[in-house]
């Protein structure tokens, strides 16, 4: 199995000196482990001549507990002793007193590869604090679980952005939260003072199970690397009145309703032939979010072939067939949503109102994903020159 060391790795063992004598915050969330499972914050605030005065977290806290969309309250950390200031709650950036008497910034976040996940968004923000303020930010890479070779998805538009896409990216970009860092504050002029601490080992061709590395569950509902994996489609149907498997052991791979049929729903999906999966008919019982205490009907998304599969087309897949089954019963989710109170959040999601209008218009799946293509063209030619690996 490779072994590949994490930024934090890196940082800890070989590159402590970046950080000595420097007064530091950090942001940080469950997942900032390394492969002995100890924490950033301890293994920071033991480095010699390192003073770390403060922790930051993203959404879910710095220990993951509160479910999606629950705003954060900030708190003393009992492990450290140290305040912990949250960006997903009254504020989603950091201000200037949270910063306060800060040299460094370090980040160090599992991202899962996915434009809507929001720890890349509380990063940017935190960097656009941090180059008014004159705060070094330090970023250590982690890897992409999906890797770093396929990219899939339109390119948001910047009338759509939000929290689930401040700028435009690709829904499945296949960066490492390194290069993001790189490419958004060069690109769209954040100009923070940036340091990246790569990763040793890693290779763009890896999946997660390549890595030997530890899976810590980055938020409640991404348990395991198969998550991830169906994340960039799963997560659409957040903009829908479908349930996205939340409430369940396996969120975003049982999907359904209770205005569905199972079996008949999986038929229409395996129609389509979508490459690298398979569906199954399903039934679950959310225990909380949509349809909580009711059974519903769906499926189960199989990956067959992690290289081939389509996560993102997959999710759309999905919407276009229980809308169209069930045409009356579907809905398209209302906002308020990830603190945008005007777009509809398959909008937001999808960084368009043009994908819908296609589903809406019984546009072939295939026309949909053409008429993306020439843009993500574009883009992966603008972020060739920030990839590290």
């Amino acid at each position: 199995m490779p072994s590949v060391e994490s930024g934090l790795e890196v940082l800890v063992r070989r590159r402590p000196a970046l950080l000595r004598g420097r007064r530091v915050g950090l942001l940080a969330h469950q997942a900032s482990i390394d492969r002995r499972l100890e924490h950033a914050a301890g293994l920071l605030g033991d480095l010699r001549g390192v003073k770390l005065v403060a922790l930051l977290a993203p959404e879910h806290g710095l220990w993951g507990a509160p479910q999606d969309h629950a705003l954060v309250a900030g708190t003393r950390d009992s492990a450290t002793g140290l305040p912990v200031w949250s960006l997903y709650g009254a504020r989603r950036e950091p201000t200037a007193a949270m910063l306060g008497g800060l040299d460094m910034l370090v980040v160090d976040l599992q991202d899962v590869g996915s434009r809507y996940y929001t720890y890349n968004w509380t990063m940017a923000l935190a960097m656009r604090v941090c180059a008014r303020l004159g705060v070094r930010v330090v970023v250590l890479d982690r890897p992409n679980p999906l890797g770093g070779v396929s990219v899939e998805g339109n390119v948001g538009d910047p009338a759509f952005a939000s929290f689930v896409g401040l700028y435009p990216l690709a829904i499945r970009h296949g960066m490492t939260i390194g290069e993001l860092a790189l490419y958004l504050n060069r690109e769209h002029a954040i100009d923070a003072d940036l340091s990246v601490v790569p990763m040793r080992g890693w290779r763009r061709s890896m999946l997660w199970e390549d890595t030997g590395l530890p899976w810590v569950a980055p938020s409640p509902n991404m348990p395991t690397p198969d998550t991830a994996r169906v994340y960039p489609g799963g997560c659409l149907l957040e903009g829908t009145n479908l349930s996205e498997g939340r409430g369940t052991t396996r969120p975003f791979e049982w999907i359904g309703a209770p205005y569905l049929d199972a079996h008949r729903y999986a038929a229409a999906l395996e129609r389509l032939r979508l490459p690298g999966v398979r569906f199954r008919p399903a039934r679950f019982l959310p225990t909380f979010q949509k349809w909580a205490g009711r059974l519903c009907e769906g499926v189960q998304v199989h990956v067959t072939d992690r290289v081939r599969f389509k996560p993102f087309l997959t999710g759309l897949a999905e919407i276009a067939v229980a809308r169209r089954l069930a045409a009356r019963e579907f809905a398209w989710r209302r906002p308020p949503y990830e603190f945008e109170k005007r777009l509809l959040p398959i909008d937001i999601l999808c960084g368009t109102d043009t994908v819908r209008k296609g589903i809406e218009g019984g546009k072939p799946l295939p026309a949909i994903e053409r008429a993306w293509q020439r843009g993500l063209d574009r883009w992966k030619r603008r972020r060739a020159s920030y990839l590290l690996y």
